[in-house]
């Protein structure tokens, strides 16, 4: 197996919380599309693909330029549709693949680096985490927190504020430290550990708390979770997408600025 690194966006149109969401308009492009485009330029990867169930991704995929390929409308999880695309033999040989989530347009080129490094280091899975930085987002369901063992494995995912302080709130130094943890949604393994993971049973806590990283936890499968800077969280629900887009907006403003 040759050394090289594939990154898979998977994006279903289906969403519970935004209509749409990979589609949804943001400063003038789909949310997809920033996605696409950001990862793209990361040196760490060598090739990028959107993979999809929905022919409207898939042809506007054809119009930015992006690789897609089109998987399964059975798929439950991106995590299945990723293991679809990595057994195709197009894109066999790789021997990390990761998975950026469609929904992720802030995601850093740090951040891909550091989950693919976690799985050299000889953890399963690799993923990374950021200070959660406020109450409000430690408290916010839409926020998927994460604890770690002392070596940097993941002990635990949820949708609730952990680790729970008994006595009252953390302080707001403490939610900028690695003790409070959020997130980031983007995974790294191997082709192997991908086809493990992907043939796993669903468990109860991952069908309680609607997080698929659980079944892998569950079956134990170690996630190596790097800690990275603070970022903007995922586009979740249409606040998010507001946020999002003024960011967006902000930046192209700076660009402009400074091309003057």
């Amino acid at each position: 197996m040759r050394t090289g690194t594939l990154a898979v966006i998977p994006a279903r149109l289906g969403s519970e919380r935004l209509a749409r969401k990979p589609l949804h308009p943001i400063a003038g492009k789909p949310l997809l599309e920033w996605v696409w485009r950001r990862v793209s330029s990361f040196t760490v990867l060598d090739r990028v693909v959107v993979a999809t169930d929905s022919t409207e991704i898939a042809e506007l995929c054809g119009k930015w330029g992006a690789e897609c390929v089109l998987t399964s409308a059975a798929h439950e999880s991106g995590t299945a549709r990723i293991a679809e695309v990595a057994a195709l033999p197009d894109y066999m040989g790789y021997d990390v693949i990761v998975n950026v989530q469609g929904d992720e347009p802030f995601v850093e080129e740090e951040q891909v680096a550091e989950a693919v490094a976690q799985v050299r280091r000889g953890f399963d899975i690799g993923t990374v985490a950021a200070p959660v930085g406020t109450l409000a987002a430690w408290r916010d369901s839409s926020v998927v927190k994460v604890t770690r063992r002392v070596d940097g494995a993941a002990l635990y995912f949820s949708r609730s504020p952990i680790p729970h302080l008994r006595d009252g709130d953390p302080t707001a130094h403490a939610l900028t430290t690695a003790t409070y943890l959020r997130h980031i949604g983007l995974y790294a393994y191997s082709p192997m550990v991908l086809h493990r993971w992907h043939t796993l049973p669903a468990t109860e806590l991952e069908q309680i708390e609607k997080l698929e990283q659980l079944r892998a936890l569950a079956a134990g499968l170690t996630i190596g979770v790097g800690v990275v800077r603070m970022t903007e969280g995922g586009v979740d629900t249409l606040a998010d997408a507001v946020r999002a887009e003024q960011r967006l907006l902000g930046q192209q403003t700076d660009t402009g600025n400074n091309a003057r």
